[in-house]
């Protein structure tokens, strides 16, 4: 079965862009109108150096950040953003320094785990959460949280795509919102307009990817 009608958002730079496909989708806790394939923006370098590039001037002159924390396997964009963070500029707070970029555990559902050779990149630091995306903010709270669990700081939220733009009081910096989406839709189940008509699900989607029914 098809996953829905094909769009791509463009921007000035070739490499800086967003694939997404229009249907009925479904996450373990939500449904939404469109699913925003961030896969190749996530694993192909030149599209997770530009995300990381876009993402950096958020910080560059005012967060000391010790750790990225990076949800959503964003490993590839955490590492791109912590180089140019820490490039040897005038301008950036964290130049010459060094960074931690760190995947979590998972033990149930969305809570996050640290194992004693991990936690320490937590403890005391200052950390910034990286998110593939921020839609209700749920897993960016339950990461924030777990940061504060493991006696860290966080000091950012960012992500490729967000809804929402403030999370567990901080800002949330993304390179593509709901303007360059208008008409998305996401919430619980129990009110899915989507439902409501009798529409099927075209697919199922979680942070590995997407499974067409």
């Amino acid at each position: 079965m098809a996953l829905g009608e094909a769009y791509k958002i463009e921007t000035k730079s070739p490499y800086l862009r967003l694939n997404i496909y229009k249907g009925h989708f479904a996450t373990s806790h939500a449904h939404m109108n469109y699913y925003i394939d961030i896969a190749s923006n996530k694993a192909r370098l030149k599209e997770a150096r530009a995300i990381a590039e876009a993402l950096a001037e958020h910080y560059r002159m005012s967060a000391v950040v010790d750790t990225i924390l990076c949800l959503d396997n964003t490993e590839v964009i955490g590492a791109c953003l912590a180089e140019i963070l820490t490039a040897v500029d005038s301008f950036s707070v964290n130049s010459g320094r060094d960074i931690y970029v760190l995947t979590p555990e998972y033990v149930s559902g969305s809570q996050l785990f640290f194992r004693d050779n991990t936690a320490p990149m937590i403890r005391n630091k200052s950390v910034l959460i990286l998110a593939a995306s921020v839609v209700s903010g749920y897993t960016a709270e339950s990461a924030a949280e777990a940061i504060r669990y493991y006696d860290g700081r966080t000091v950012g939220i960012c992500s490729i795509f967000a809804k929402i733009t403030q999370c567990v009081g901080l800002p949330v910096h993304s390179v593509f919102n709901p303007d360059d989406l208008p008409d998305y839709m996401s919430g619980p189940a129990v009110s899915c307009p989507m439902c409501r008509r009798g529409e099927k699900l075209t697919a199922l989607v979680n942070s590995f990817g997407i499974s067409a029914l």
